[in-house]
């Protein structure tokens, strides 16, 4: 696979003739490729010719968020536009290589994740929307972080579910009903810390230099225990990581309680990427938060 040939026109524009392009496999939405120019500049771009628009634009926001607590390693990004003419959407940004991931990276992640976490805004949500994979995520922005999860989180997700033929009765009734009664579970204040939004074992990666990195965001301000919680969900984070975040902040007891509510919010995303696969995975959560 090489790049798109409008692409490859416009990355010479910026980096000199392109002499490598290797590709990246395992992302689900994009192509991505590791290009190399004549004089030894190496990138990561990524492109996608069909919608959503403004998916990279969201992504380099993102991104910029992430890296401005200075926590945890954030690749640079160098250029990002939408698609215009012949040309994909795409985004350039800081190639960091991988390496393998020890205890002691794991650990930094940890630590570097619960740094992050202290960066907190007034409210929960965002200026701006963004993307959860390739749904629109909603960021309305309020002071109650009940309202919010449960409107701009599940709700929304419920909405989107609905339109997709996803939500037969018995599911939508049981949704509707822990709507209702969501304060029985979650905090109406935790701090609104900046969370990288979708933390699964892929969206994190070890350095060539060795350092843990958050790539792939999907930033928003809202209660730590989301992010961690849905580490939980797909695996990919060793006990290492979950000791060192503790010991640099340690998460409520009541976590374990509404870590699968706060997961519910991701199997619905799934379920409207991926269809009726995910059906039974939110149908099982459901009933662990009263019928």
């Amino acid at each position: 696979m090489g790049l798109p040939a409008a692409l490859e026109t416009t990355l010479v524009e910026s980096m000199g003739k392109v002499l490598e392009v290797v590709p990246i496999g395992g992302g689900d939405i994009s192509q991505a490729a590791r290009v190399r120019s004549a004089d030894g500049v190496e990138v990561l771009v990524t492109w996608r010719s069909g919608p959503p628009t403004g998916l990279f634009t969201a992504e380099r926001r993102g991104l910029d968020l992430l890296r401005s607590p200075g926590a945890l390693r954030v690749p640079q990004v160098f250029d990002q536009r939408e698609a215009a003419g012949p040309c994909p959407a795409y985004i350039v940004m800081e190639w960091l290589g991988q390496s393998s991931t020890t205890p002691q990276v794991a650990e930094a992640l940890g630590r570097g994740l619960a740094a992050m976490h202290r960066t907190t805004a007034e409210t929960y949500g965002l200026d701006h929307d963004n993307f959860i994979g390739a749904n629109p995520q909603s960021n309305r922005q309020t002071t109650n972080w009940v309202t919010f999860f449960g409107e701009q989180r599940l709700g929304f997700q419920m909405e989107l579910a609905a339109k997709n033929g996803y939500l037969p009765r018995q599911r939508a009734e049981r949704l509707e009903k822990l709507l209702a009664r969501l304060d029985q579970w979650l905090p109406t204040s935790p701090p609104a810390s900046l969370l990288h939004g979708d933390l699964w074992g892929g969206n994190w990666l070890t350095t060539a230099s060795g350092d843990p990195a958050l790539i792939d965001p999907a930033v928003y301000y809202g209660d730590r225990e989301t992010d961690l919680a849905f580490t939980e969900l797909f695996g990919g984070f060793s006990s290492a990581f979950y000791a060192a975040y503790n010991d640099s902040w340690p998460l409520d007891p009541g976590y374990n309680e509404r870590k699968d509510l706060y997961n519910l919010y991701h199997l619905l995303n799934h379920l409207n990427l991926f269809g009726h696969s995910y059906g039974g995975s939110v149908d099982r959560v459901l009933p662990r938060y009263g019928r």
